[in-house]
């Protein structure tokens, strides 16, 4: 049988080792933010101001030997680099305040989850609290007590009630003494029928 020679397709290639972008890192953005936010200082610009000033009058009262961006030449060399400062920074700054408003965007949205959870734990705790309102409705109150037992105290104080017996006797003494009560008021009545109407003379007059 015929050898199996290795193919250079059975072993995997060797993985090169892969250059990293810097471009794409985070730490190009935060040296951009760095740069930006140190732009922004007043320590930058008295520096540039310091700068530009011992720039110019080096370069106006040194000897001519000694100028190194002459002023018969219009400060050739200070303006290219003031240009490419600003033509840097421009950049610089875009990318700053893209990452802030990145920053921004990601700390909206959170605040709209955080108000969010909020809002549905204030509808939580105002279902709960109804819930217990409505339960509360059902529970004997302290003056609801305290007006039962009131009633009931002044039950006890009360003397015991009378039998039936006792209540029969006292209606029958209150029935005949209403009856009573009739007919002599009946009798009285007839007698003042039956009496003579007494007649009454007019006196004459003596004249």
């Amino acid at each position: 049988m015929a050898e199996h020679l290795p193919s250079p397709l059975d072993d995997p290639a060797p993985r090169g080792r892969r250059l990293r972008n810097p471009l794409r890192g985070d730490a190009f953005g935060r040296g951009a933010e760095s740069f930006a936010r140190m732009m922004g200082t007043p320590a930058f610009l008295v520096g540039m101001t310091v700068f530009c000033a011992v720039w110019l009058t080096w370069n106006s009262l040194a000897p001519e030997s000694a100028q190194f961006d002459p002023r018969a030449l219009n400060f050739t060399l200070l303006t290219l680099i003031l240009s490419l400062q600003a033509s840097y920074a421009a950049p610089l700054l875009l990318l700053a305040q893209n990452r802030q408003d990145d920053r921004d965007r990601v700390q909206a949205e959170q605040d709209r989850q955080s108000n969010d959870r909020n809002h549905a734990t204030t509808d939580f705790i105002t279902r709960e609290i109804a819930s217990l309102r409505l339960a509360l409705n059902d529970v004997a109150t302290r003056d609801f007590v305290r007006g039962e037992l009131r009633d009931l105290l002044e039950e006890l104080e009360e003397p015991p009630a009378q039998d039936a017996d006792t209540l029969r006797a006292l209606l029958r003494e209150e029935i005949e003494a209403v009856l009573d009560r009739r007919t002599s008021t009946t009798d009285a009545l007839s007698a003042s029928s039956t009496a003579p109407t007494p007649t009454t003379t007019k006196e004459q007059d003596p004249r």
